[in-house]
């Protein structure tokens, strides 16, 4: 839960659709919740069309913000920070979606600021 708020709050500081990545989990018993979470995925994918024509990015404005992401979640200091955030999760014990981001976007707002620039 807490790397699909992550993720989210990385893509939207990017500007791509958050819409883009989902996270779900489905057990080995559960083929037709798979198939219904894979179809529902790409059904969304093909509504926003390739990648940046939702965002009104170009190719190369897509690739500079990837790697952007892709920076800052390589940063020692954003995972320490996410790291910590996780274990606040883990001490308040409640598991809602919608707590698990609200501390890691509270937890981490400096660190995600300073990563962006």
């Amino acid at each position: 839960m807490g790397m699909d708020a992550l993720v989210k709050r990385i893509l939207n500081d990017i500007g791509i659709r958050e819409e883009r990545f989902s996270l779900e989990w489905a057990s080995a018993a559960e083929a037709p919740r798979f198939v219904q979470l894979i179809t529902d995925f790409t059904e969304r994918i093909k509504e926003l069309g390739p990648l940046g024509e939702a965002e009104g990015l170009s190719e190369d404005e897509v690739r500079e913000r990837l790697q952007k992401a892709l920076d800052i979640v390589s940063s020692q200091k954003v995972r320490i920070s996410f790291g910590n955030a996780t274990k606040a999760v883990r001490k308040d014990g409640i598991w809602t979606p919608e707590h698990i981001s609200e501390i890691i976007n509270t937890k981490m707002a400096k660190t995600l600021e300073k990563a962006l620039g």
